[in-house]
């Protein structure tokens, strides 16, 4: 646990988005006795599961509601987490508080999703709040080094590992996606704007097609955080949906980086991996 984990004060603010992560993180929170508020994002965070957590829903551009909302429920400690598509600037309801900072947006908003989030995080900082990463509230959710499953990664593999974690630090400076999936050492596909989902879809499409003509079982889908990225905010994430992704893309497993990549649903995950007989493994950072 982080120096940051240990001064956590209660309630910690989980700014939630969308996916399983911001209701994973509230019960590791729960589990050790620092009470969650969840500040749920409209149209992207999952309303079925809230009630089993203080919470208020939230609209992005309403900056000055979301404020009295912290500070009413005494959240000094704050934590972004779950997904969210980047929405357009003409689709956000300013309220007079965000307009007030809407240079700083602006800003923000002129760069890849790392340059978005901490710029937004800069502004939360500056009203006195102090955004946490999930490596300080909830590692217990991150993922460990070496292998969770039966199957292990083979010295091929491993070879398709190392070369895809190079282009990922290559790709870094340009703040796109944090994932890439190479074949018998070729580069067959980089993470954009369609997430980590779709470019599993994609390379089963091409393999469907007659594109892709390695044998099944081989391939390794990589993911990691870009070099120099704000740890606090958009960890690469895996789970039972992405070995799903992987096994309709016929690959051999996945590898992320220890330490730095969140696990949803992880019993699940794992048991889905055997059935498809692939591996899942974090590698050192």
């Amino acid at each position: 646990m982080t120096d940051g984990a240990q001064e956590i004060s209660s309630p910690v603010g989980l700014i939630a988005g969308g996916g399983a992560m911001p209701f994973a993180v509230a019960d590791s929170l729960l589990a050790r006795g620092i009470v969650p508020v969840l500040f749920a994002l409209r149209g992207a965070c999952d309303g079925r599961q809230l009630d089993r957590f203080r919470h208020h829903w939230i609209s992005i551009g309403q900056y000055g509601r979301a404020k009295k909302l912290f500070r009413s429920e005494g959240c000094r400690d704050l934590v972004f987490i779950g997904t969210l598509a980047r929405p357009a600037l003409s689709e956000i309801r300013l309220d007079w508080a965000t307009l007030r900072v809407l240079p700083k947006v602006w800003a923000a908003f002129r760069g890849g999703d790392d340059h978005l989030l901490s710029g937004v995080g800069r502004i939360f900082e500056r009203d006195g709040f102090r955004l946490l990463g999930v490596k300080d509230v909830a590692p217990d959710i991150l993922m460990p080094e070496g292998c969770l499953t039966r199957a292990v990664p083979t010295a091929d593999a491993n070879t398709d590992i190392a070369l895809a974690r190079e282009v990922l630090a290559a790709l870094s400076p340009f703040d796109i996606g944090q994932a890439v999936i190479v074949i018998d050492r070729h580069v067959v596909g980089v993470e954009d704007i369609e997430g980590t989902d779709g470019l599993l879809a994609r390379i089963a499409a091409l393999r469907e097609e007659g594109r892709i003509r390695a044998a099944e079982k081989r391939g390794v889908l990589v993911k990691a955080p870009k070099r120099g990225q704000d740890l606090r905010f958009d960890l690469p994430t895996v789970g039972p949906g992405t070995v799903e992704g992987a096994a309709r893309a016929k690959l051999a497993g996945i590898a992320v980086v220890a330490g730095n990549t969140l696990v949803a649903e992880p019993q699940v995950m794992v048991e889905k991996a055997d059935a498809h007989g692939l591996f899942v493994t974090g590698v050192p950072a």
